[in-house]
C-alpha cells in the first residue's frame, strides 16, 4: 500500500468526503461549476480550513481535465485569461484573511457565502450594464478574494456570465477553464503562504477518484436543451450541502 494512502484511509468522515466529492463532480460535470459549494461545507466538518482547501485544490485540478479539450474548443480563452489575471491580484489577500479565521468561522463563512450566492443565482440577479474588459478583470478579482477566504471562486463569474450574450456551451466552457486556472493559482498561493498541508495531499488524491468519475458522468449527461433542469438539480444539491455544513446543526 502506498505510504500516502494509509493516513488518508484513516481519515474520520472519509465516507462522507468521498460522497461529497462524487456529488461535487457530478454537479461540476453537467453545469461547469459548483464543486466548492458542494464539497467544502461537508469537508469543513472533518478537516481544518487549509486541509479542506488542499484536498479541494488537488481534486478540482485533476477531476475536470478530461473536459478541458472540449472547453477550449467551445469557450473564449481570452476572456478566461482576463478573469484569471484579476484573480491573481486578489487571491493572496483572501488567503491572508483566512489565516486570521478559526475553523468554526471558516465553516460559517463557506456555508453562509454559498447560501447567499445561491440565493442571488436562483433569484436571477444579474448585471445589466456594459460588459467591459475592466468588469471582467474586476469579476475575476472578486472571485479570487472569495477563493482565498472561502474556497469559492466560481459564483461571481457565474453571475457575470448570466448577463453575457453567450450560449450555454460557451458559458459552461469558460467557467470550467477559469476554475481550472483558479486551482493552479490557489495551489501556488497556499504553498507561498506555507499553508499547503502535506498530510492532506494524499487525501486529495483519494477523493479525486470519485470526483473524476462524477465529472465524466456529469459531462455525458449534459444536454444544452435541458440546462434549466440541470441548474435546478445543482441548486438543490448546493443548498442541502451548505445548510448541512453549518455548525448550528452539529
Amino acid at each position: 500500500m502506498p505510504e500516502w494512502l494509509t493516513p488518508a484511509l484513516g481519515q474520520p468522515g472519509l465516507v462522507w468526503l468521498l460522497a461529497a466529492a462524487a456529488m461535487a463532480g457530478l454537479v461540476r460535470g453537467f453545469t461547469g461549476f459548483g464543486t466548492a459549494m458542494v464539497y467544502l461545507p461537508v469537508a469543513g466538518q472533518f478537516l481544518g480550513p487549509f486541509e479542506a482547501l488542499t484536498t479541494l485544490v488537488i481534486m478540482d485540478m485533476i477531476g475536470p481535465l478530461p473536459n478541458v479539450p472540449r472547453a477550449l474548443h467551445d469557450g473564449h480563452p481570452r476572456d478566461v485569461l482576463r478573469l484569471a489575471a484579476g484573480m491573481l491580484v486578489a487571491l493572496p489577500l483572501g488567503v491572508w484573511v483566512l489565516t486570521l479565521a478559526s475553523p468554526e468561522m471558516f465553516r460559517y463563512g463557506v456555508s453562509v457565502i454559498a447560501l447567499v450566492l445561491l440565493a442571488l443565482l436562483v433569484s436571477g440577479v444579474r448585471y445589466t450594464g456594459r460588459l467591459s474588459r475592466g468588469l471582467i478583470y474586476g469579476t475575476g478579482g472578486l472571485g479570487g478574494f472569495l477563493a482565498g477566504v472561502a474556497g469559492l471562486p466560481g459564483p461571481p463569474v457565474i453571475m457575470f456570465y448570466m448577463a453575457a450574450p453567450h450560449p450555454p456551451r460557451v458559458i459552461r466552457a469558460n467557467t470550467l477553464l477559469y476554475l481550472v486556472l483558479s486551482d493552479l493559482m490557489m495551489l501556488a498561493v497556499l504553498a507561498l503562504f506555507g499553508r499547503l498541508v502535506p498530510q492532506a495531499l494524499g487525501l486529495g488524491l483519494l477523493v479525486t477518484l470519485p470526483y473524476l468519475a462524477g465529472n465524466v458522468l456529469g459531462a455525458r449527461l449534459f444536454r444544452p436543451r435541458a440546462e434549466r433542469l440541470y441548474r435546478l438539480v445543482a441548486y438543490a444539491i448546493i443548498a442541502v450541502s451548505a445548510l448541512q455544513g453549518l455548525p448550528l446543526f452539529d
